[in-house]
């Protein structure tokens, strides 16, 4: 058992997350029981994630997708409502990561696909993700493996670049904008989660690969080794609940 509050302000600090300017509020966004005697971690929140964590017996949930968000109407709809009763009838914490777990030079989403698809990461890539080389440049097939395998999902790909990838970005979730920058910088492909509707032409009159692993799949990973640091400092155990989006 740890002190809800100590979780948090550890959170907050080990992320740093008062150095972003995001798209919603970071770190808590409800408040639940004093006391956390078990996690419930994921990627988005909705109703069905927070009737998992009650019936888990969670009092925190950690997730990288919270429920406020600048560009939505504020108001408390039917969706938000059923989330929130959830949260208030079970007296659990929510709080929520978003470009903190991203960036994060240790845990954060980039880095620890980068590295699980053997990039030796180089430095930052458009603010957000990170840019590195292959030791052995991949053929653009060995590297849409490589990644299929990291994040259990099938890619969408849109092979336009040279024969060996000797340098990557990967930017996690929704990166596709950041295909020219990736092209303009000279790395020959760009590993993100989803695809705009422009990409397909970028990719191809610009001459660099571009794979896209889901954005849902792409952003697991930070998430749980949030919940591992927090394991690790407070011997509070977690639980990653799992609710696959094709997306």
């Amino acid at each position: 058992m740890a002190a809800r509050d100590e979780i948090i302000g550890f959170a907050d600090e080990l992320l740093d997350s008062g150095s972003f300017r995001d798209y919603g509020p970071m770190g808590m966004q409800v408040v639940g029981a004093a006391e956390v005697t078990k996690v419930v971690c994921a990627v988005s929140s909705s109703r069905e994630l927070f009737e998992g964590a009650a019936a888990a017996g969670a009092e925190l949930v950690l997730v990288h997708h919270g429920l406020f968000w600048d560009n939505e109407p504020r108001v408390v709809d039917a969706r938000m409502k059923g989330r929130l009763r959830v949260l208030f009838e079970a007296d659990i914490t929510l709080a929520a990561y978003h470009l903190a777990l991203d960036v994060h030079p240790e845990i954060g989403n980039n880095v620890l696909l980068a590295r699980k698809l053997g990039l030796q990461v180089e430095g930052s890539f458009a603010a957000l993700g990170v840019g590195g080389s292959f030791a052995e440049p991949p053929t653009i097939a060995d590297l849409v493996e490589r990644v299929r395998s990291a994040v259990d999902h099938e890619a969408l790909v849109f092979a336009d670049g040279p024969e060996r990838i000797a340098r990557a970005a990967v930017v996690t979730g929704g990166g596709a904008r950041y295909l020219p920058e990736a092209a303009a910088e000279g790395f020959d492909a760009l590993i993100t989660g989803e695809a705009e509707e422009p990409t397909m032409m970028i990719a191809r009159e610009l001459g660099i690969h571009f794979v896209a692993g889901g954005h849902y799949a792409t952003e697991r990973l930070g998430v749980q080794a949030l919940a591992q640091r927090i394991e690790d400092r407070f011997g509070v155990p977690w639980e990653f609940v799992e609710l696959a989006n094709p997306v």
